[in-house]
């Protein structure tokens, strides 16, 4: 006689029907935004290489769909990164973030924020790069006082 498989109630306020993206999906899609802004790589250029609409990749980045295995494992070749890229350190629950943490994740997430990375980092001069920082650090520091 075959096994019975107990019952499972899997009700879920997000994925398929509901319209409300998982949060994973949507921590997954914004890695992949800021990873691609980071190389400075257009959702164009990403869904050329992943042999996708631009769409899609919108699609992905904002965990409207979900990114399957096969995908996110090209995806993180293409932008180059390991696949645990994408999970590494992520809050199962958003509400476990204090209001600082999710200030400043959303601060590195911004588009100035990764131009700005990408830029320091672009600097071939490491003394020009040390200076840079420095001139940063002086002016954040005249707004605190």
């Amino acid at each position: 006689m075959p096994r019975q498989q107990p019952a499972r109630n899997i009700s879920s306020p997000y994925g398929r029907g509901t319209g409300v993206p998982h949060p994973v999906d949507i921590e997954v899609g914004a890695r992949i935004r800021q990873r691609r802004l980071l190389l400075g790589m257009n959702q164009e250029a990403l869904a050329n290489r992943l042999g996708l609409s631009f769409q899609q990749v919108q699609k992905y980045e904002m965990g409207a769909n979900r990114v399957s295995a096969s995908r996110l494992s090209y995806v993180a070749d293409v932008l180059g990164v390991p696949i645990a890229h994408f999970f590494g350190g992520m809050v199962a629950d958003e509400a476990a973030l204090t209001a600082e943490e999710r200030q400043a994740r959303d601060v590195m997430r911004r588009p100035e924020t990764i131009d700005l990375v990408r830029f320091y980092s672009a600097i071939p001069d490491e003394h020009v790069r040390k200076q840079f920082l420095a001139l940063v650090k002086a002016i954040a520091s005249t707004r605190s006082r």
